[in-house]
């Protein structure tokens, strides 16, 4: 169940807090093979199952950005913004990937506010989110969003 906030004093109040884990995710090669085809990314370690197998992973392992394009999924598992008008993906300001996404691995994140700034009519939602996969000892995704929130 998300964490529901109904104002932008409910989310300065949570700033360092973290929220989660969300809910699981497993990584399936046809998700894989999904963002390959979606992006054009089709280099052999995502999608040769075969020549992966034998490769530095033994098996294929999602792309960094595959992991990074949840984000949105896992937000939405996490916590709710129930007021506003709108609210839009302004950028990162820091993505990392600091271990790799073996197909079959089942993803969880957390997230974080970290920030709280006021724009010119609307205010700007710093979020650090963590990714892990299970059994891993380094987590697959670090980003930092930004997000802006319209009143």
């Amino acid at each position: 169940m998300p964490r529901i906030f109904t104002s932008l004093d409910e989310i300065r109040a949570a700033i360092g807090e973290e929220v989660g884990p969300s809910d699981p995710v497993t990584i399936e090669q046809d998700r894989i093979n999904a963002f390959a085809d979606a992006t054009g990314d089709h280099q052999w370690i995502h999608v040769d199952t075969e020549r992966a197998a034998a490769g530095p992973y033994g098996a294929t392992i999602a792309h960094g950005y595959l992991t990074l394009s949840l984000l949105p999924m896992f937000a939405q598992n996490l916590y709710q913004l129930d007021f506003g008008s709108s609210r839009v993906n302004y950028g990162s300001n820091k993505v990392r990937f600091p271990s790799p996404v073996p197909v079959g691995s089942t993803l969880r994140a957390t997230s974080t506010f970290t920030d709280l700034s006021e724009g010119a009519g609307s205010f700007v939602l710093t979020t650090k989110f963590v990714v892990t996969a299970d059994g891993a000892s380094k987590p697959a995704c670090v980003a930092e969003t930004l997000t802006v929130l319209v009143p």
